[in-house]
């Protein structure tokens, strides 16, 4: 596709947070920004007056929007500090190093400090976070020295310098903020068993330390100190909003790129994520088209090297879904679980992204080529020998075993074509017998249809399983078009596909577009079928009450029906109420019909 236009960039944006990134006609970039929602928020550039002129002359000169989609908007701001230190964008606020994000360590020592840093020193110390603001590192320390009292003083504790009795207990101790492990008066064991239970805190395993907080907050809620109660309340919230790892900075990850791929019938997708000194700096993403059916490795073994060559990475690890072939001097890691396969899934959630995005883009831009690439998808994922350009599909409307009709409805090009819609009184049947209706239907159907040399369809879905299907093939069977025309049923329950034959039915992805398809067609028939039985039954019931009076046809009785609403409405009327409506002659019959059974 062509550069598209600004309205359709917004247009296809998600309601997912994230970073956007605005670049000038020379694609040089001109601003960062993170939102909650990252279709609201570039919306809004465009469709307010900006009282800055910075803002004004910005948005004049945006010709292309990328972005970024991640977790939640705390990531999101962590991931617009790294870009803008990284690119420092002209009409962003210049970040400097030292302005950073807090980070809580513990640090490398025998009775290990805890506490917070803006700084990351490789020096063995553990290190949570960043976070996004001292709020939530100052409550999580609140939380810990409340519950296991650490040291704060810098002293070297090693075992010789407390056996010789070097150091003697602070004004900590005797506050009972310190238990006093410099005396010896608490054991390296124990001290070493609450850092392990302050590191499960630290990552999010807090639960019991929630509920003893809740308990507090209730007790003095109860004893009407409710200022008390209120900081109580703070605290519960900072921490049940607490996210205790981000994908988005990781000092464990350090110089990384990040591939990831999606395909389909015609191309893959690609996402790249550079990572360098533990935070994400970049985010690529490339559609190539296939050939000769590549597979998903080819395609994605071409698109590393060629998005490596652009950005110039020199980094000499990659994580990747599968193994690949990129050179010796390359390692290729394969993330199963933790931090590394986190940084990996956000890099497929962008792939799969950027898909949807050109989707939707293509819809507006090329219809056309959308279709095609719809029909192309659904050959492939329903096994069928030629592209279902014309399908119909058939549906019983048979309730509580009156009027029963059935619906047939077609899609063309996967778009309904409402014109050749058809609905069927079932007329060889007696009683509700949706096996035979489906026969009937089906065999009147397309007998029409060869009689006056119409076009057939290249797929028929039959809403229903088995049953329903094997029907369907009886009625093909009498017109000789078995194996000519391809048709599958679809049953309601777990969206199963039965084909003719297979004692198996086939399983297809539940977001695949071939699925949605189907179900829509399923949907409208359904629908269609549902209104003209709806119909058929309103109008009998008319025919039983109204027009069967001597005198009274269809006309008479849907004024009367129009005005009065029902037919107990008609029945409870004055004369002269009826009379107003149909005239005297025939307000007089009604009247008198419903005095005389009454």
């Amino acid at each position: 596709m062509d550069e598209l236009s600004l309205e359709i960039q917004v247009q296809t944006l998600p309601n997912n947070p994230g970073v956007y990134q605005y670049y000038d006609k020379n694609s040089k970039l001109l601003y960062v920004g993170k939102a909650k929602n990252l279709k609201k928020r570039v919306s809004s550039y465009f469709n307010k007056d900006h009282k800055s002129y910075k803002t004004t002359s910005m948005v004049k000169k945006i010709a292309k929007i990328k972005h970024i989609v991640v977790n939640s908007e705390s990531d999101a701001l962590l991931l617009e500090n790294n870009l803008i230190k990284k690119h420092q964008p002209r009409y962003n606020v210049l970040l400097r190093d030292d302005k950073t994000f807090p980070w809580l360590c513990i640090k490398n020592e025998r009775f290990p400090r805890i506490f917070p840093t803006r700084r990351v020193i490789k020096d063995g110390s553990e290190y949570f976070g960043p976070y996004t603001n001292f709020k939530t590192v100052n409550t999580l320390l609140e939380l810990i020295k409340d519950l296991y009292p650490l040291r704060t003083c810098n002293l070297k504790l090693s075992q010789e310098n407390i056996e010789s009795g070097k150091f003697k207990v602070c004004l900590e101790y005797h506050l009972g903020n310190c238990l006093g492990p410099c005396e010896d008066l608490q054991s390296h064991e124990e001290y070493q068993q609450n850092i392990k239970k302050i590191r499960a805190i630290i990552k999010g395993d807090f639960k019991d330390s929630l509920d003893a907080f809740k308990k507090e907050m209730h007790a003095y809620a109860e004893n009407l100190q409710f200022e008390k109660a209120h900081e109580i309340k703070e605290k519960i919230e900072v921490l049940e909003n607490y996210q205790a790892r981000t994908t988005i900075v990781n000092p464990k990850v350090n110089n990384v790129d990040v591939f990831s791929i999606i395909s389909d019938e015609s191309s893959g997708y690609i996402n790249f994520l550079q990572l360098k000194r533990g935070a994400i700096v970049r985010s690529h993403t490339i559609e190539l088209k296939k050939k000769l059916d590549e597979t998903d490795e080819e395609l994605l073994e071409l698109a590393i090297t060629e998005i490596r060559q652009t950005f110039q990475s020199i980094s000499r690890e990659i994580y990747a879904p599968f193994k690949v072939n990129v050179g010796e001097n390359i390692k290729v890691t394969v993330p199963k679980l933790g931090d590394k396969k986190a940084i990996l899934d956000l890099s497929l959630r962008n792939a799969k992204q950027f898909r949807q995005e050109t989707f939707k883009q293509m819809k507006i831009v090329d219809p056309d080529r959308h279709t095609n690439r719809i029909m192309a998808q659904m050959k492939k994922d329903l096994r069928l020998s030629e592209e279902p350009r014309h399908i119909e599909c058939f549906d019983n409307s048979n309730i509580q075993g009156t009027n029963p009709v059935a619906a047939c409805v077609v899609f063309k090009n996967g778009k309904p074509s409402k014109k050749d819609y058809r609905k069927f009184n079932i007329k060889t049947v007696d009683g509700p017998d949706d096996f035979a209706s489906m026969e009937e239907v089906v065999y009147r159907r397309y007998k029409r249809l060869l009689e006056e040399g119409q076009d057939l369809p290249q797929l028929i879905v039959i809403d229903g399983g088995k049953g329903q299907l094997s029907s369907a093939l009886k009625a093909l069977d009498k017109l000789g078009l078995r194996g000519k025309i391809a048709i599958v049923g679809i049953a309601k329950r777990l969206e199963e596909i039965f084909y003719p034959g297979d004692k198996y039915p086939l399983y297809i992805d539940k977001k695949s577009e071939s699925l949605k398809i189907i179900q829509q067609l399923r949907n409208e028939a359904h629908r269609f079928g549902i209104t003209f039985h709806r119909n058929k039954r309103s109008k009998s019931a008319l025919g039983t009450e109204l027009e069967t009076i001597p005198g009274i046809g269809e006309k008479t009785a849907l004024e009367l029906l129009k005005h009065f609403r029902s037919v107990k409405k008609i029945k409870n009327a004055t004369l002269e109420e009826i009379e107003e409506v149909i005239g005297k002659a025939k307000g007089k019959i009604i009247y008198n019909y419903y005095q005389n059974n009454s």
